[in-house]
């Protein structure tokens, strides 16, 4: 039997803002297996131009993600909610391994199970080249508690 991963759907503001402030924190980990724990084990991702399904493909390519964002640092807001949805607005940054560095703006549509699982995350996402003075988030590894 597969435990619930509160808070659980219907979501309330409270209880979406929960969610997403978790979800940032696991990102902010930069653990991918740590991350693929919070989605079903079918789950579908739209990320970009990738299609995953399923936690095994999640893993793998958070795996190549950061290993090519390297210092990569992410927030993420609650845009709207509603039963068992929630709409996220982010921003993180990274520098790749020439010490360029970027700005990834975007949106994800997140969608879970009765168990608080995410079922379906699709994520649309620009990346912006920056100089390193222009950085916004500059914490060490682990960001400050909201």
């Amino acid at each position: 039997m597969i435990p619930p991963r509160p808070p659980l759907p219907p979501f309330t503001e409270t209880t979406a803002q929960q969610k997403v402030k978790a979800a940032e924190a696991a990102w902010n980990s930069r653990d991918p297996e740590r991350v693929a724990l919070a989605y079903t084990e079918d789950t579908e991702w739209r990320n970009r131009t990738d299609f995953l399904n399923g936690r095994a493909e999640v893993v793998e390519f958070l795996r190549r993600k950061w290993s090519r964002e390297l210092d990569y640092r992410l927030e993420k807001t609650l845009w709207a909610y509603t039963g068992n949805r929630i709409a996220v607005r982010f921003e993180y940054e990274f520098h790749d391994a020439s010490g360029q560095w970027f700005r990834a703006h975007g949106n994800e549509n997140w969608e879970f199970d009765e168990l608080g699982y995410m079922r379906r995350r699709f994520a649309s996402i620009n990346d912006q080249p920056i100089e390193e003075s222009q950085r916004k988030f500059r914490w060490e590894r682990t960001p400050p508690v909201a």
